[in-house]
């Protein structure tokens, strides 16, 4: 009974491997033959532009005019766009086997210095190369130039300058070799060497000291400074007139016969964030973000060189450098962006909900209305500081109870606004 059930279902079972591998066959073919397809369009498209597909269509078409009609004029025609197909494809032809380096003087800058790149192309195989053209981007910019014929392991060496005029962050290369007609109707491309990245960094001001946000806590980071009133015992020492007698370790004192008093190790939390302003319409012109963004960078530069641990929002960014190298890279990177949150506050706290100083760099449209709403959810026990940039402005100072705003004109006003926070 067993065996008679079981049966009829051998024949099911084949058939439906059956099915299955001809599904699988079916879609391995379709797959091929994608790829095939999309290796020919990408073949086609590589070596003919399409003036020159257009070009050939209308050769084929004037002479299939001129054999139905006999005109001589549709054959002059016919017989100069042929001549033109045939004198391009004769100019495209050529070894472009090169081989090519890019290096750059500097990778960081700053705004005003002078980049200097070197070009090195080289033959590499022992037959000699066709002339080419070489097309250098940098940025928005373009190099071009001329590369002869070079024989075997000969090389050719380009240098190109150019002076960093805003911050950026400036991608040269990949280097593109281009062989073709001048009538752009056909060409030979391909790219050499790497993209070497330059960083542009924005101006700033070495600042003294940032004199705000260094409560002290138990959870902080120790200072290196010895004092009597503390949370992290340190050690003992013997007891000096004018010293409070409660730091006095009596079990030390019966032990040695002579009075010790209780030295702690300064321990401040000092973690930092610095927000940036990203939105356009908080400032009157590209002048004004630039300055905010060289104000955020001065800031966070001086934090780290004191050794603060830093959080750097602008925008959609939220990063914690390790150096003041890596935070201006960030930093050139800043772009306005007209979606940023308009209560900078909300990500400063999502991301850094603990830190015991926040600075606000912002722009000279955002009404004060608006700021005194943000710093309302920083922590009471916070610092804050409210950075407004409006160039062309005198320097100011104003202290509220949730917060302290600074109005600085120019970069030069942030180290005498910063002093006066003493």
């Amino acid at each position: 009974m067993t065996d008679s059930a079981r049966a009829p279902r051998a024949p099911r079972a084949t058939r439906a491997s059956r099915t299955a591998r001809a599904i699988h066959r079916r879609r391995d073919l379709m797959r091929r033959l994608h790829r095939l397809h999309r290796h020919i369009r990408r073949w086609l498209r590589a070596y003919v532009s399409p003036l020159g597909w257009a070009t050939l269509a209308l050769a084929i078409m004037l002479w299939v005019t001129f054999g139905c009609f006999g005109w001589h004029e549709l054959l002059a025609a016919a017989i100069v766009c042929t001549v033109m197909l045939l004198a391009a494809l004769v100019m495209s032809l050529g070894n472009t086997a090169f081989d090519a380096t890019i290096s750059v003087s500097q990778l960081r800058v700053s705004i005003n210095d002078e980049v200097n790149v070197q070009v090195d192309v080289r033959n590499p195989g022992s037959a000699p190369t066709a002339s080419a053209r070489a097309d250098l981007p940098m940025g928005d910019m373009h190099e071009r130039f001329n590369i002869p014929m070079l024989g075997s392991h000969q090389s050719k060496h380009t240098s190109v300058s150019f002076k960093a005029v805003t911050r950026a962050v400036l991608p040269v290369g990949p280097l593109m070799i281009r062989k073709g007609d001048p009538f752009g109707l056909m060409r030979h491309e391909h790219k050499l060497a790497q993209r070497v990245t330059v960083f542009i960094h924005p101006d700033i001001v070495i600042l003294d000291r940032l004199h705000a946000g260094i409560p002290r806590d138990l959870e902080g980071n120790p200072s290196g400074d010895i004092v009597d009133d503390d949370l992290d015992f340190y050690g003992l020492r013997e007891y000096e007139p004018g010293d409070d007698v409660r730091n006095v370790h009596w079990l030390s004192s019966a032990k040695t016969r002579t009075l010790m008093i209780r030295q702690f190790e300064a321990t401040r939390r000092t973690d930092t964030s610095i927000t940036c302003d990203v939105n356009p319409d908080d400032y009157p012109d590209s002048r004004a973000f630039e300055l905010a963004v060289s104000v955020h960078a001065s800031l966070g530069v001086q934090a780290l060189r004191e050794g603060r641990p830093l959080y750097m929002n602008a925008g959609s960014t939220h990063v914690k450098p390790a150096n003041p190298t890596q935070f201006l890279d960030q930093c050139s990177a800043i772009e306005p962006d007209f979606q940023d949150e308009r209560n900078l506050v909300r990500g400063a706290l999502m991301f850094t909900p603990d830190a015991s100083f926040y600075a606000i760099t912002v722009g000279a449209f955002k009404p004060l209305d608006d700021i005194r709403h943000m710093v309302m959810a920083l922590p009471a026990a916070a610092t804050c500081l409210v950075v407004q940039v409006a160039p062309g402005a005198p320097r100011a100072l104003h202290v509220f109870p949730e917060f302290t705003l600074a109005t600085v004109g120019s970069l030069d006003d942030l180290p005498p606004v910063m002093g006066a926070l003493r």
